[in-house]
């Protein structure tokens, strides 16, 4: 069910939205969170029942950000939510046992809550600064992600941690080494020209580098 890669989109209005989720589908993307900030009620809702269209087409995971009254309607297979946004056991209730829910971790702190709340998985970052947030927590570089994950893995208590913000191919090899489950990803395959190319080199890394690792 949980992919290495997580594709996080991106686009400043619901057509760029729906094509970018496109594309990325087109090249080989098997999980899909929608994260339109600029969006309103209406254009949100109706953006999130195409891009559940297109995840079924393609059979690949979507997941809402942030709005758990959406993912209902929509009949999402998840919500990803930040430390700031709906409380997980509340999102549970609405969504159901059977959906994914993921949360957001910047510290070993939010990491041990999101571990008791009894997320599905978490999304552990910011790895380096990046615009497509912009109320940025703390970065926390590799340092910050390994030191992290060594504690996570004293606690025996282990869920699939996604490294994110902010990365590229190149740092994929470093980041899987500290023990991360995979990595969420954005601006670098949507801006990128070749994104099945690219798609397939961060699976092949991430495949590689987790099987060696493990």
């Amino acid at each position: 069910m949980y992919t290495r890669l997580q594709y996080i989109s991106q686009g400043f209005t619901g057509k760029e939205q729906l094509e970018n989720i496109q594309n990325l589908l087109d090249a080989g993307c098997e999980w899909v969170q929608l994260r339109f900030k600029n969006g309103q009620n209406k254009e949100l809702h109706d953006l999130a029942e195409r891009v559940k269209k297109l995840c079924s087409t393609y059979n690949a995971t979507f997941i809402m950000n942030d709005h758990v009254s959406i993912a209902k309607t929509v009949d999402a297979d998840g919500v990803h939510l930040g430390l700031h946004d709906t409380p997980i056991a509340l999102a549970r209730t609405i969504l159901g046992e059977n959906k994914i829910i993921g949360g957001t971790a910047n510290t070993i702190q939010d990491v041990m809550m999101r571990l008791d709340e009894k997320c599905d998985y978490i999304g552990l970052g910011p790895f380096r600064s990046t615009s497509t947030k912009e109320k940025l927590s703390p970065v926390l570089g590799l340092d910050g992600i390994s030191n992290i994950m060594k504690e996570v893995f004293s606690c025996e208590k282990l869920i699939p941690i996604y490294a994110i913000g902010g990365i590229t191919l190149d740092d994929v090899s470093a980041i899987i080494k500290t023990g991360v489950f995979g990595i969420a990803v954005s601006g670098a395959i949507t801006t990128h020209l070749n994104k099945k190319e690219l798609m397939q080199k961060f699976k092949l890394l991430l495949h590689e580098k987790i099987d060696h690792c493990r």
